[in-house]
């Protein structure tokens, strides 16, 4: 049995969110900044537990707010199926103070608006561009501590640019959603290198 595992990526202009979704899928980061103007929806699969997961994985331009019920949601072709995904993905530059404060007010909205009665969607806090950590703004430790002991959210550095730890956020996250899903289920989880690149399509 196949089961799709939906996670919306989010954060501010110019953090990285795209870049670490091609890096994960495609192994490659451009220095072009390109901003991010429409949800793309990408479809790769993994292996985990011997059984084939399909992901969604949908990367948002910035949104102004959470949609507050599923009339918003649809009304803003940018926010298509953010309120029912299986986890999310939050980006911050660790050189922009801007950008955690985007994440932190987009983290309380998500708490706030979720559809009541579904199963909590994990939330993955992501530190990107930790090349850069000479001009990091929050100290590292200050941020973890606030996410993993007040936010109670998964917290990871990683840097699109050279690759680093994008490997470790997917496999974390995956482990996350297979134990918010089902508690029983063993979280090994092993990415094959065909990932389904001729499944990408962009919305």
């Amino acid at each position: 049995m196949v089961t799709t595992f939906k996670i919306a990526v989010l954060g501010a202009q110019g953090v990285g969110k795209s870049a670490i979704v091609h890096q994960f899928l495609y192994n490659e980061f451009s220095e072009a900044c390109a901003p991010t103007k429409t949800r793309r929806v990408y479809l790769p699969a993994v292996v985990m537990n011997g059984h084939v997961h399909d992901l969604q994985i949908m990367d948002f331009p910035p949104i102004t707010s959470f949609p507050v019920n599923t009339l918003q949601e649809w009304a803003d072709a940018c926010c298509r199926g953010l309120r029912s995904v299986h986890a999310y993905i939050l980006v911050y530059d660790i050189c922009c103070f801007d950008s955690f404060e985007y994440i932190k007010t987009i983290r309380q909205q998500i708490l706030e608006t979720r559809v009541i009665g579904t199963t909590e969607a994990p939330i993955i806090i992501v530190g990107n561009k930790r090349d850069l950590q000479r001009g990091r703004v929050i100290p590292r430790w200050n941020v973890s501590n606030l996410v993993k002991k007040t936010w109670k959210c998964g917290y990871i550095e990683c840097s699109a640019k050279y690759n680093w730890h994008i490997l470790l956020l997917f496999s974390e996250l995956l482990k996350t959603v297979g134990c918010a899903r089902c508690k029983h289920v063993h979280t090994t989880i092993r990415f094959q290198g065909a990932l389904r690149r001729n499944r990408c399509t962009i919305m």
